[in-house]
């Protein structure tokens, strides 16, 4: 039995050492060397592809919905097939030896995995989810010209009556 040596550990906590000291310094020569020009369209908020233009309880297209569900179904294949890839040569090597079909089944369970991934990512395409061409962006324009006119419309109307 060895016995528990916590320099063993070293290399682990001087990783996290040089990569905290990366971000940290990554942050601090940008904010000091960086340009600073502050112009309306960069302190404007920026949410998920879209001008934060109007009210917070305005409706949003599907689009952005499915395109973060998408995202969701092939970070979750990632987390899945990683697991897989680094189990399976073993899992062939134990049914090789003992007889059970323990490569097999898990083959057979990826590809129902990957199948399920593949059907989704079908559906995702048929609905739209990826175009995002000139007509998507010239109604967000549209409606953002829109939006902007009604409020300068409400501050006229509001001037008028003051």
């Amino acid at each position: 039995m060895s016995s528990f040596d916590l320099m063993d550990y070293a290399p682990i906590g001087l990783m996290f050492l040089v990569a905290m000291g990366f971000a940290v310094s990554q942050i601090l020569v940008t904010h000091l060397i960086g340009p600073r020009k502050r112009t309306a369209t960069k302190l404007m908020p920026y949410e998920s592809g879209k001008d934060p233009v109007g009210t917070a309880r305005d409706r949003f297209s599907i689009k952005f919905y499915m395109v973060a569900v998408t995202f969701l179904l092939f970070d979750l294949e990632v987390l899945f097939m990683i697991p897989f890839a680094v189990a399976f040569k073993e899992l062939l090597g134990l049914e090789r030896s003992t007889g059970i079909l323990y490569g097999t089944v898990a083959f057979l369970g990826i590809m129902a995995f990957l199948a399920t991934v593949v059907i989704g990512l079908i559906y995702d395409w048929k609905k739209g989810a990826f175009e995002w061409g000139l007509q998507a962006r010239q109604s967000a324009k549209a409606r953002a010209l829109e939006l902007h006119k009604k409020e300068q419309a409400e501050a006229e109307h509001l001037r008028r009556a003051a």
